[in-house]
């Protein structure tokens, strides 16, 4: 997809993201919890929100973008002393090999052409055991694929390059290699799998 559709959406993205509320607030609970004292990168953190709220329990958090302008986004307002926000592209990471504690890409995936690349990067840059959080938007069946909201997004340019239902999401994290050790859908406006993965 394309930087600049995402530069274009960075000032409203924090506002559209508010009728998902509780699907943040489930993602703000759960990373917190797992990533207590740990090395995080972040990656397509969009204007910053989940680094923002989950910086309390973690070490230090990277997080990261592809465009520039969501990075200039995130840097506004208050920004805890133990998040940086950086420019990079998740599918070739300029990071060092087994750095990372936990890397977390929520709500990217699925807009992505090639994430068995990016899949493959965080398998990278993840220590040994290390933890990956992905979070992402799924349909809920394989006969509906797209709702009102989805077809919303498609207007203002962003188009889902997979259409997953959670099982279809679940055999994509496997085939490549991920074992899921927790997961819950959440409802919204679209649905949420939330996800939890280790290498096997």
């Amino acid at each position: 997809m394309s930087k600049t559709i995402w530069d274009r959406f960075a000032p409203i993205y924090s506002l559209a993201m508010k009728s998902q509320k509780n699907i943040y607030d489930y993602m703000y609970k759960h990373i917190g919890e797992v990533v207590m004292g740990k090395k995080v990168l972040e990656l397509a953190t969009g204007p910053g929100l989940i680094a923002k709220n989950v910086a309390w329990s973690a070490e230090r958090i990277v997080a990261t973008d592809f465009s520039s302008e969501m990075i200039e986004q995130a840097k506004k307002g208050k920004v805890p002393s133990n998040v940086v926000f950086e420019i990079a592209d998740a599918s070739d990471l300029h990071y060092e090999d087994k750095f990372f504690d936990v890397v977390i890409i929520a709500n990217a995936l699925h807009v992505i052409p090639h994430p068995e690349k990016v899949l493959a990067e965080i398998d990278r840059v993840l220590v040994d055991g290390g933890l990956l959080i992905c979070p992402t938007f799924i349909h809920r069946s394989a006969a509906k694929k797209e709702n009102l909201w989805a077809k919303i997004l498609k207007l203002v340019g962003i188009h889902f390059a997979h259409q997953w239902t959670a099982d279809e999401f679940k055999n994509f994290i496997e085939s490549n290699g991920w074992k899921i050790t927790a997961s819950q859908i959440v409802p919204g406006r679209i649905d949420l799998m939330y996800a939890e993965c280790v290498r096997k």
